[in-house]
Formats: structure tokens, C-alpha cells, sequence
């Protein structure tokens, strides 16, 4: 769109006209970039850049830092990672999600009369995944030690002044944090006065963290000292972290709080390094990690959107919306029933959903009104096999009719909305020599159970399993199993060579966002940062993957500033609407300018996410 501005000068009208305007500038870089959820944890990754680390070394940077500022996530979740290695032009998967522990079963959880695993507390609790991922990546992609590397969340665990959104997020949660020893006495400096948790702008420590760092650091350091190599004195401090006195204290803290870790959990998890899934929209290659997490959903839903023209229907039209909003029901409607940890039984029909011809034939559904009834597809067929859960499907359609009443969504401080949408960062790094990173880390967010006297706040992600087959058969609770998780980067690449580099936060709406901003970019040519801005719509005829794993069939968010003309056309359809001001994320992205050998940056003007690039 543009703009024109008049300006009167000695007689003379001058016409100028200048692209539309974003809330924040773009990022501009040549040597590096480094964005994440907090502008101190960007500030970490410049730092290490300016030592001479490389993207790698800069993102684990910023992965401990985040983590010690409990942007909505702590040392005890989980990391998740696309990594684009240049030197050998392959794009690598990391897989650091904890696994359900010893004891926590189907029938355990039941016998509770829960219908699914708690949302807080010690029993929500997976094993500890963000060390063991941050290390891995370091040991094997970057190029500093862990002493580096840590050292700015280490003076941050020494004391920061904690910005006002966590500090408020404390205090509004005291009484559920109160209930935990540990939490308490880390949370709720002020015990017993009006305001119990810090101040804005208080110098925020946590000492106990800081003990548990050093001792890897100190780990690190002997091992060196010992002859051993920068990666076998990485993995040393790894090992202490999961079968030494760190994990004794996770497991004996842990457990006195009623959760259930063994040091068995701990010593047999490893952090996987996979092949990413990928699809090909439009001759840009788009990849995702595996189906343990949501990401295939994006890669089906750019299958189904391929044979539309969105392009002519206009951003964020009446029919744009109707059309993106039925795909991502689609996609997600399988995500709900087929997506699970490929490591346990059943495998997921991964080749099926992913072929261009069920995208086809799941596009021929959408029409000019929403079906709020539509449910997962048989995507065997598609490979070449039958479908051993047909039963079970249509058992589906009843169990959540049953358990997902009709009801609209009440506003921005609707409790469904915020389960919803809440959680997690995001991390984003490039630099000169290629190395690209995208990162969606999250777990052990505000109010956290902290392991014992370790300062270590335990994952929640207990939550996204289910305890009914006929939700989803390949996600049903097992000890050692890793949940389907929300979690989710994403990274493209086009002839060869990076093209994009994006993630966000949100729970279950990461992937309608992430689709959108790249749908702004390839489709109307919006730039990066602009694409981060864009009104956003979400769909909420999805199972939500925390709480009570609600949907909300015809169910629609859409941006305040829709005209009034797409809202009457979308009611007519029969979508239940609801408004935000601001409905772009937050996203984070990076977008890489061949042509001129630059980065550009996105940072959306969502939330307290920021950049720094040189």
C-alpha cells in the first residue's frame, strides 16, 4: 500500500510516496543477527558474536539467558532446533524434549480421575531437556567452550533487574507457587509483605542456579584441564548434569515434592539429532521438525493451500481468510489424531499426510462456508497401506463432540484464549560464514515446580499427551515417551541457500502464525518485518494441547482493524468472531538478501521480543 504526502514548499507541490509503515524498523546485517524473546537475551547473543562465536555459540547464549530470565520457559523444559550448516548445505533437527518418567501411566493418572495429566505441579513434569540440547548443539555445531557460552546467563543468575512481565507474572501466581518448597523460596523474595514476588526493576537472584552452572562450568574446566577436547569436556558436563549430583538432586527434589523422576529418566534420555521434514511449495523448500511436534501441520497446510490462487484473492480478504482457516482445520485435525513420538508404536502415516495427492483431495473440502464438523483424513491410502484405525475415527467425532461444547469465545481474558496461546520463545541467529538457527525452546514456565536446590524450574509438558486412544492413538501417555508437542521452528531454503529463518511463540496458534508470515512474504511480498506486523487470524476448531485440551469449532481471532465488509461476509459464512488489537505472534525472523549479501530481520511489535544485528 502506499502513502502520499503533500508538502507545500515556495510555491512548488512535491508528491513522495513511501511503502507502509511498521511499528518497528527492520533489521539490517551483514556479519550477524540475534533475536530472541527479551532484549537482554539478544544483548547475550551480541555478546558472544563480538567474542568471535559463531551462530551456534550465539543462540546457546541466548538459550541460557532466556532461560534464566523465565521468559515464559526455565532451565528444566525443552529445546527444540532447526540448525542450516553450511558446510554441508543440509538443514539438521534437534530433538531435546524430555520424556514422560518411570511411573507415569495411563491407568496412574486415571486412578487420579484426571482426563489428563495436570497442567502444574510435579506430576506435569517431563525429564529435563534444555541443557542436554543447549550442550549437544554446542559440542557439535559451535566453536566455544560452555564456560563462554554461559557466562552471560551466570552473571544473570548472580543478579539482573527482572523486567516487569515476568515479575508481575509471579506475583499474580504466588498462591499456586506457594505450594512448592523450592519455588517459594526462589519466586517470593518478600514473603509475608503486600507485594511477595520481586519489583520491576529489582535485582533478581537466584543463587541456587548459579551453583548448578558452575558446576558444569567446573566440569568443563577439569576435563580440559585433563587433555580432553573442547566436545568431550562439553559432554563431561553433560554427563554431571544427568547422572552425577545435579541429577541426584532434580531426581531427590523432585520426588519430595510428589513427582516421579528416577535417576534411571535421567541417565538413559539423550537428545536426538534427526532428519527434518520438508515440502516444496512453489520451489522453496520449507522444513519442520518430525512429527513428535505440531510442525508437519505447517508443511500440510502449505500442501492444500498450492492449489489455491492466494495471491488473487487479496490479503486478508473475506475468501483469503476462509480459505486459509479451512486448511489449517485440516492440517490440524490430522496433527489432533495422528501426530505422536515416532521412537513408540504406532507409526505415524507421516508419507501420507505429507503427499501432494491427500493435499489435493483434503483442498476439494473447503468450501464457501466453514464446516465447524470436520475431522482427521485416512492418509493411508496414500502410501499404500490401510488404515488401521478406522474405528477409532469415528469414535473420535463423538469423544470430542462430548467433550467440547459450543461455546464462543468471551475475550482477550478468556481462560480457553490464554491456555491457548501461551508460552515459549523464540531464537533467532545467522552469520557471516552461513550458519543459520532457529530455535522455539519453552517448559518450566511461571509458576514452576524448581527440582530440590538446584534452581532448575520443571517442564509442564505432562499436559499435551492423552489418556484416550480415541483422541489420538499415536500420543497416548508411556513412560520414556516424549509428548506431541506445540513446539515449533521453521527454516526455508531456496535454491540451495537459506531463504528464511522463523519461529514463534503462542502454544497450538505457533504454526497459524508461521504460515501466515510466510505467506505474507512468498505470496504478497511483504518484507520481513512487515510480515512479522501482519493481522494474523486464528482458528480455534483445533484440540488445544494444554488444559483440558478444549476446540472451539467456527471459532475465529480476528485483527480489530478488519473493515466491516470482511466481518459481514465472514458472519454470513457462519464464523464466530472474536477481536484483538494485535494478532501477529510475536513473531521472529530472519530473511537472507542474496542479491545484496545482507540479512534482514523481523521482530513483531507483539510482545517484548527484540533484535540486535551488525
Amino acid at each position: 500500500m502506499k502513502k502520499l504526502i503533500l508538502i507545500a514548499l515556495t510555491g512548488l507541490i512535491f508528491q513522495f510516496s513511501y511503502a507502509q509503515s511498521t511499528q518497528k524498523p527492520p533489521l539490517h546485517g551483514k556479519h550477524w543477527m540475534s533475536i530472541t524473546g527479551k532484549p537482554l537475551g539478544a544483548t547475550a547473543g551480541a555478546m558472544i558474536f563480538s567474542q568471535g562465536g559463531n551462530a551456534v555459540d550465539a543462540s546457546c547464549a541466548m538459550l541460557a539467558a532466556v532461560c534464566t530470565m523465565w521468559d515464559v520457559l526455565s532451565w528444566g523444559g525443552e529445546t527444540q532446533a532447526l540448525i542450516y550448516n553450511p558446510n554441508t548445505g543440509k538443514v539438521i533437527a534437534i530433538n531435546a524434549m524430555g520424556i514422560a518418567p518411570t511411573g507415569a501411566t495411563v491407568d496412574f493418572f486415571k486412578e487420579k480421575n484426571m482426563q489428563y495429566p495436570p497442567e502444574f505441579g510435579p506430576l506435569a513434569a517431563t525429564t529435563p531437556g534444555t541443557p542436554g540440547g543447549l550442550m549437544t548443539m554446542l559440542a557439535e555445531y559451535g566453536t566455544m567452550s560452555l564456560e563462554q557460552v554461559l557466562a552471560p546467563a551466570m552473571e544473570m543468575a548472580k543478579g539482573y533487574p527482572i523486567e516487569a512481565q515476568t515479575a508481575n507474572m509471579i506475583e499474580n501466581r504466588k498462591d499456586l507457587i506457594k505450594e512448592w518448597p523450592y519455588s517459594k523460596k526462589v519466586f517470593l523474595p518478600h514473603l509475608g509483605e503486600d507485594r511477595e514476588a520481586p519489583h520491576p526493576g529489582e535485582v533478581f537472584v537466584q543463587e541456587d542456579l548459579y551453583q548448578t552452572l558452575k558446576k558444569l562450568v567446573d566440569t568443563e574446566k577439569a576435563a580440559l584441564g585433563q587433555g580432553k577436547s573442547r566436545k568431550e569436556a562439553i559432554y563431561a558436563a553433560y554427563e554431571r548434569f544427568y547422572k552425577g549430583d545435579i541429577a541426584e538432586e532434580i531426581v531427590r527434589g523432585t520426588r519430595e515434592q510428589g513427582g516421579l523422576f528416577t535417576m534411571e529418566d535421567l541417565a538413559k534420555w539423550k537428545v536426538k539429532i534427526e532428519e527434518p521434514l520438508s515440502v516444496n511449495y512453489k520451489g522453496i523448500e520449507v522444513y519442520k521438525l518430525q512429527e513428535w511436534t505440531q510442525g508437519p501441520a505447517l508443511l500440510q497446510s502449505l500442501n492444500i493451500l498450492e492449489n489455491f490462487d492466494l495471491k488473487s484473492m487479496g490479503y486478508n480478504s473475506a475468501n483469503y481468510i476462509n480459505t486459509i482457516y479451512q486448511a489449517m482445520n485440516l492440517a490440524f485435525a490430522d496433527r489432533d489424531f495422528y501426530y505422536g513420538d515416532p521412537d513408540f508404536g504406532p507409526k505415524s502415516p507421516m508419507k501420507g499426510l505429507l503427499s501432494k495427492e491427500y493435499a489435493k483431495e483434503r483442498a476439494k473440502m473447503i468450501g464457501e462456508k466453514n464446516d465447524p464438523t470436520i475431522g482427521p483424513g485416512d492418509p493411508y491410502p496414500y502410501q499404500n497401506e490401510k488404515n488401521p484405525f478406522l474405528q477409532l475415527l469415528e469414535k473420535n467425532k463423538s469423544v470430542i463432540a462430548y467433550n467440547n461444547p459450543e461455546m464462543p469465545i468471551s475475550g482477550p481474558d478468556d481462560p480457553f484464549l490464554k491456555s491457548f496461546t501461551s508460552g515459549t520463545t523464540s531464537i533467532q541467529a545467522t552469520d557471516k560464514d552461513g550458519w543459520v538457527v532457529s530455535i522455539t525452546p519453552s517448559g518450566g514456565w511461571v509458576p514452576a515446580v524448581i527440582a530440590g536446590n538446584t534452581g532448575i524450574g520443571l517442564s509442564q509438558r505432562m499436559q499435551s499427551f492423552v489418556l484416550d486412544e480415541a483422541l489420538n492413538p499415536f500420543n497416548v501417555l508411556e513412560p520414556g515417551k516424549r509428548p506431541r508437542v506445540t513446539l515449533t521452528p521453521s527454516m526455508a531454503l531456496k535454491d540451495g541457500k537459506p531463504y528464511l529463518s522463523f519461529a514463534v511463540q503462542g502454544g497450538d496458534t505457533q504454526d497459524q502464525d508461521l504460515l501466515q508470515l510466510f505467506l505474507n512474504i512468498v505470496e504478497f511480498g511483504m518484507t520481513v518485518q512487515e510480515a512479522t506486523e501482519a493481522a494474523n487470524i486464528h482458528t480455534y476448531q483445533i484440540q488445544s494441547s494444554f488444559g483440558a485440551h478444549e476446540s472451539k469449532p467456527g471459532s475465529i481471532t480476528l485483527n480489530s482493524e478488519v473493515p466491516s465488509w470482511v466481518r459481514k461476509d465472514l458472519a454470513k459464512r457462519g464464523y464466530k468472531m472474536s477481536f484483538l488489537d494485535r494478532t501477529s505472534g510475536p513473531l521472529n525472523a530472519i530473511w537472507f538478501d542474496w542479491k545484496h549479501k545482507s540479512f534482514w530481520g523481523g521482530s513483531s511489535n507483539h510482545g517484548e521480543d527484540y533484535g540486535i544485528a551488525w
